[in-house]
């Protein structure tokens, strides 16, 4: 079955655990958890490292194991992102792990975005799930 999922999510915890100035930017390490609204419903954490500079964020990439539903089949799987910003555009896009997916979940494989408007994040993920 092909899907396409569409919502938004909450970030509902921030916690900077580590940074460190270098030459032109700052690297850091945050745990980020999350609830999601829409086509995914459910909870995630995720963990990202950083790059900052003082013109503002330039990327991150990171880890993210969400538990809940899409689309009504319940499990978990985990995404990897990636994400920069330059010039005031930003990209922000995410990728499910293959072979993450547990549950009604298994054999989940997709790709996706994030937007972020007005301080809410959108985002969008086309998958494929087997034998749904």
């Amino acid at each position: 079955m092909n899907g396409h999922a569409t919502g938004t999510f909450d970030v509902t915890n921030w916690n900077e655990v580590a940074a460190e100035d270098k030459e032109g930017a700052t690297f850091g390490r945050t745990l980020v958890a999350k609830t999601f609204h829409g086509d995914l419903a459910g909870a995630s954490t995720t963990e990202i490292l950083t790059v900052v500079t003082p013109d503002g964020p330039a990327a991150y990439v990171g880890v993210e194991h969400f538990t809940g539903t899409l689309h009504g089949r319940k499990g978990t799987f985990a995404l990897q992102h990636s994400a920069a910003s330059h010039n005031g555009e930003q990209w922000l896009r995410w990728q499910v792990v293959p072979t993450t997916g547990t549950g009604d979940l298994a054999g989940l494989t997709g790709e996706g975005t994030i937007r972020v408007e007005d301080g809410h994040h959108y985002y969008v993920l086309d998958y494929t799930l087997p034998g749904a």
